[in-house]
């Protein structure tokens, strides 16, 4: 009686709405319609008169029905309890329906009064209110289930995965391979597609895969957890340390999972996770469809009846696995993932990041932001130790090294002349990668500008002729002025301007066509 008081003094002595009203009161607008409404016609006002005790008032506001000598009939409780958890039905509103049908029936302080006498008398997981479509409970088995290998014998341990919808106690398992964060966000993911949308709200364990920090006040999620969670448009609110009943509708499930589908499975021999979980699925189904021993229906079909259409629907596309990692940006504007190493842009050397990897993206955030993004290289042995960059990411003069290629170095040495172009072959040639030679070729074109093309070409003519192919040698030779020396004839020359004029050919000259490709 004290919240009808209460509800009055705030209607007739501060002349509030009714949807105030029922957020100050913790009821919704319809009962405190129907509290005023009675109020009103049982004449009474504000101030309610002082010798009005609440015994009183309740007679006033709910008077009792004439004796007729006809036996009450007792209302189904277990429908009572599965309506009240559809969103905004109370219990006034359910002994209106049941007085309606039934004029003879309990006034409404007793329907209460027997209602709670009813679940007191029930499972002690009834006693939890849990709204439809509001909370989805998940945790591991304690039990798990053999994979056997066909070819050597051997056996490993499955991981048994239950989730468990708080109003119809609607259930999913599987088997997994681990509870790493992969399987359990994949685990997450086949639920939300099993139910065929998203409830408000997940409860977990303070699992490590989902949980970076199980505080008792504010645990922290892992990150692909709490990205998992937008995507869906889900909260996650793990269970609080040491505080069983935050989970006790998962326990109960994880239970009735152990006894109604892991025990009838303990002989069976598995070759796979498939063939383990479709196994697991049909007695899921049979689960799923069992008839409730204390209350009306199944769990399908109460989750028909009330979680389906409260919950959310699903996102257009499934959620993209992610994994997270930290890591710090090299000397070089570069990071390590796999072995493997990512440009970033040049300006965040040495910056420590975090690096969000799915199966094709290796993705960089530095505070929040997106700095890099890159197709992920197989996780093969060649491409260890090897880089992808983006030119954009590199400074200015090394985007200017970058330009160049065995081909255009070429190329432009042609111009200066024969010799030129033969130095830059050579120098190429002699490494394992043409691209270890850029260097010298670059710094022999800065000779170049130096000493001038023409001097450059005499230059190269006598290092071929000593076969000193080196930026060194070169700028030795300029230095010194040698390249206005004539340079002395060896025997084969002498034998080759005596005969034939045709150029001298060798293994190692592969000319500029061979660097096209």
């Amino acid at each position: 009686m004290r919240k009808i008081r209460e509800v009055l003094r705030l209607k007739w002595g501060l002349d509030l709405g009714d949807h105030d009203i029922a957020a100050s009161c913790k009821l919704s607008p319809s009962t405190v319609w129907e509290y005023v409404r009675r109020a009103r016609l049982a004449g009474l006002g504000w101030p309610l008169p002082e010798d009005l005790d609440d015994e009183q008032l309740e007679t006033k506001l709910f008077p009792p029905l004439p004796a007729s000598g006809v036996e009450r009939i007792e209302p189904d409780w277990a429908y009572v309890q599965q309506e009240r958890k559809r969103k905004g039905v109370t219990l006034l509103l359910l002994w209106e329906e049941y007085i309606t049908q039934n004029p003879h029936g309990y006034s409404y302080v007793t329907f209460t009064v027997k209602y709670r006498e009813w679940k007191q008398g029930t499972d002690v997981t009834l006693r939890q209110e849990h709204k439809a479509g509001e909370k989805l409970f998940v945790d591991y088995a304690g039990q798990t289930i053999s994979l056997t290998n066909p070819e050597t014998g051997e056996k490993v341990v499955a991981q048994i995965f239950v989730a468990t919808l708080g109003a119809s106690n609607y259930t999913y398992c599987e088997a997994t391979s681990s509870q790493g964060l992969v399987d359990w966000l994949g685990s997450h993911r086949r639920t939300l597609e099993f139910l065929g949308g998203c409830p408000q709200i997940i409860v977990p364990d303070n699992l490590k895969s989902g949980v970076k920090s199980p505080s008792y006040y504010e645990p922290e999620l892992n990150t692909a957890y709490a990205e998992f969670a937008q995507h869906y448009g889900i909260a996650v609110i793990p269970a609080r340390v040491r505080k069983p009943r935050d989970k006790a509708k998962v326990e109960t499930g994880v239970q009735i999972v152990e006894r109604q589908i892991l025990a009838p499975l303990r002989n069976r021999t598995f070759f796979s996770l498939a063939e383990a979980n479709q196994a697991i699925h049909t007695l899921l189904e049979e689960l799923n469809h069992k008839p409730f021993q204390k209350l009306l229906g199944s769990r399908r079909s109460v989750f028909e009846a009330l979680d389906r259409p409260a919950l959310s629907p699903l996102p257009a596309e499934p959620y993209v696995l992610a994994e997270w990692k930290k890591a710090k940006v090299n000397l070089d504007y570069h990071l390590e993932v796999d072995g493997h190493y990512y440009s970033v842009p040049y300006q965040h050397a040495r910056a420590q990041v975090d690096v969000r990897l799915t199966h094709n993206t290796v993705e960089v955030y530095l505070k929040g932001k997106r700095i890099a993004a890159h197709r992920k290289v197989p996780e093969a042995i060649q491409y260890r130790g090897r880089h992808t960059t983006v030119t954009e990411h590199m400074p200015k003069a090394h985007q200017r090294h970058a330009e160049w290629t065995p081909q255009r170095l070429i190329l432009w040495a042609q111009k200066i002349g024969e010799h030129t172009a033969k130095v830059f072959e050579e120098i190429m040639a002699r490494r394992p990668h043409p691209e270890q030679g850029f260097r010298s070729c670059l710094g022999i074109m800065r000779l170049g500008k130096s000493y001038g093309n023409e001097r450059l070409e005499a230059a190269c003519k006598r290092a071929c002729h000593f076969r000193a192919f080196s930026h060194q040698s070169v700028q030795s030779i300029l230095q010194k002025r040698l390249d206005t020396e004539p340079l002395p004839e060896t025997n084969k020359e002498k034998e080759h301007n005596s005969g034939s004029n045709s150029p001298t050919l060798h293994t190692n000259v592969r000319g500029a066509a061979y660097y096209n490709g």
